[in-house]
């Protein structure tokens, strides 16, 4: 029996939105009795896209896209929160609300701990995203959000499969789980999650403009080094760095060498404005 699961490559998420379109598309005003209740018009998203602001500088940010769904997990909350067996977990790993058995046991929607599962106070009734299982039982190969995916950022497939292609880039990518701490052991997992960033922007003193062209050298405490470069505006940025200590060192013709010690966090450490003198 095939393992579902889903492999996304952040990395290749432009934001265009087509996969929650094509979620509101199927499931919006259908009902698909035994797997899931319509859909509202409004107020859920079982396919959301998180945009996340990351800044480079006071004056640039990089907007970051993360497609959220139910993780479908092995160890799901929700299904040790429902009663009467109206919470279930597939053969092939999907996790589904029973649309009559749930109905009244809102404390599913609070077991979630990524908010994945909302509540349909007309109906009375817990409901997720379901992979599209009713499609799956039906002879389709994905749901219809990775269908319509246009850059190849959602990857379905049988996750014990090594051909398939959720498996393989599982594999190529070292893709993980997003929140890893709520041990809930997902069928999801992510490629290109954001890690801590360190950003600054440099300029020349003497002159009082931004510094182009700055040879920027980041060392970790183990001695492991990467380079980079300020932008035409001065600005430069390291991404998915581990947390600990580092040193910054600039460096430019005909002004001095100036060095800082930093210490990265869980987040986005920015330096401000760094002057180098001659």
């Amino acid at each position: 029996m095939a393992r579902y699961g889903m492999v996304v490559n952040l990395d290749r998420c432009i934001g265009c939105y087509n996969c929650q379109i094509a979620c509101k598309d199927e499931h919006v005003g259908n009902d698909f009795p035994g797997v899931a209740s319509a859909q509202p018009t409004f107020g859920q998203f079982w396919m959301a896209l998180r945009e996340d602001e990351r800044m480079l500088s006071p004056t640039r940010i990089r907007v970051h896209y993360h497609p959220v769904m139910c993780q479908q997990c092995r160890e799901a909350p929700c299904i040790e929160a429902a009663e009467n067996g109206a919470a279930y977990r597939r053969p092939d790993g999907i996790v589904i609300f029973d649309p009559e058995k749930a109905r009244g046991q809102e404390q599913i929607v609070s077991s979630c701990p990524y908010g994945v599962i909302y509540w349909n106070a007309e109906k009375n009734l817990p409901q997720k995203c379901t992979f599209c299982a009713h499609l799956l039982d039906d002879g389709w190969k994905e749901p219809r959000c990775v269908q319509t995916c246009p850059a190849g950022c959602l990857n379905f497939g049988d996750l014990d499969d090594p051909s398939s292609a959720a498996s393989k880039l599982l594999v190529e990518t070292g893709a993980e789980h997003w929140r890893p701490d709520y041990k809930a052991e997902p069928n999801v997992y992510y490629a290109g999650l954001p890690k801590p960033l360190l950003s600054g922007r440099v300029l020349f003193a003497d002159r009082n403009e931004w510094a182009g062209e700055v040879a920027v050298t980041l060392t970790g405490a183990a001695g492991g080094e990467r380079r980079s470069q300020t932008d035409c505006f001065g600005d430069f940025a390291f991404d998915r760095l581990a947390q600990g200590d580092y040193t910054v060192r600039f460096d430019a013709p005909g002004y001095a060498t100036q060095s800082r010690a930093v210490r990265i966090g869980d987040g986005v450490c920015h330096l401000g404005d760094i002057a180098l003198g001659k």
